[in-house]
């Protein structure tokens, strides 16, 4: 294997259109899997840069890590941008060293800005950083397709699509998840954008009966996200990308619009592209969906090496998340005699 040094040149210089010149954005540096180094990511978030140690033994990764920070603190695109550096040692055993430990620096940054929209993010509250780089593309098409619509952000976490939905003009968002302290970091992100803060709007609930609740109430939305996580199971139900796509996709299918969207997205690694497609043509055959597009994820994010045989073949899609955008039509109701 190359040294790290080398590789990790070479991944800065295929992403120096990224370097902004204030230091606010957010991508995905060198992305070990695809670019020769399985055991070390490494994401960049305004001034702090996360390192991933995924290595088996994490104090083995811990010397890759030593390694990569000193090229990066004396390489001329990141060595006066970095102010913070945080390990994610993904297969420690202790929770607050898989959230991420402070490397260097006094405090990791707590804002980035993408397509000139500000995000909060708390880059140590989970084991991811509490902002997916993967769906850079999606918030771009939200911001682009939601003006004077009704969003439903369900499995919100941090909201960041819901936000973009929201600078895009969107006439009411709401942010579904089960977790407060997750919509509160989106509060924070309308704080930031001086975008007003309907607290009805930021519903803390499980999905399931939250769905049910909607559709006794018969509440509709133009546009409906679902981004579940890739394993849940609470008293109220079961969320398994791996089996229940479909499940999911009829569950929220009755509140989108007529001529709406529903746009799903899976994750699961042992899902292959052809299946995902499989069982979205399937929703289809009834005429009531239609596939419309599928949102690609950004090319910093799965890198610029030789892709490394996946797990499973992503394709049609070009990475195992797997993003689509699916077109709902009604069913008009049975007019009645005089109407």
């Amino acid at each position: 294997m190359p040294a790290i040094t080398d590789l990790l040149n070479k991944a800065l210089e295929a992403r120096r259109e990224f370097f902004d010149a204030r230091h606010e954005t957010a991508f995905r540096l060198f992305n070990g899997f695809t670019e020769g180094c399985p055991h070390l990511s490494l994401d960049l978030y305004a001034g702090t840069v996360i390192f991933h140690n995924y290595a088996s033994d994490p104090a083995q990764g811990m010397v890759l890590v030593d390694e990569a920070q000193r090229f990066l603190q004396g390489h001329p695109l990141t060595s006066k941008r970095l102010r913070a550096g945080i390990v994610k040692s993904r297969n420690s055993r202790k929770v607050e060293e898989r959230r991420g430990a402070l490397l260097f620096g006094l405090e990791p940054d707590r804002r980035v800005k993408e397509n000139g929209i500000w995000y909060a993010v708390n880059l140590t509250m989970n084991r991811d950083a509490s902002f997916y780089l993967d769906t850079r593309n999606l918030r771009k098409w939200l911001t682009e397709n939601s003006k004077g619509k009704t969003i439903l952000n369900a499995f919100a976490y941090t909201g960041s699509l819901g936000v973009a939905a929201t600078a895009g003009g969107a006439s009411r968002v709401v942010q579904l998840d089960r977790n407060r302290a997750f919509l509160n970091l989106a509060k924070d992100s309308y704080t930031l954008n001086g975008f007003p803060i309907h607290k009805s709007d930021f519903i803390a609930a499980d999905f399931f009966p939250q769905i049910g609740k909607f559709r006794r109430t018969g509440e509709t939305f133009d546009c409906a996200l679902i981004d579940p996580p890739f394993f849940s199971t609470t008293s109220r139900g079961k969320v398994d990308q791996e089996h229940d796509s479909a499940r999911l996709i009829n569950k929220v299918r009755p509140l989108i619009n007529d001529g709406g969207h529903l746009i799903a997205i899976n994750n699961a690694l042992y899902v292959s592209g052809k299946e995902y497609m499989r069982t979205l043509e399937s929703l289809c055959e009834d005429g009531y969906l239609k596939i419309k597009e599928s949102i690609p994820v950004p090319q910093d994010f799965i890198g610029y090496g030789e892709m490394a045989q996946p797990i499973t073949d992503p394709t049609p899609f070009n990475h195992s998340t797997k993003i689509a955008v699916l077109e709902v039509k009604r069913k008009q109701p049975i007019r009645q005699k005089g109407d």
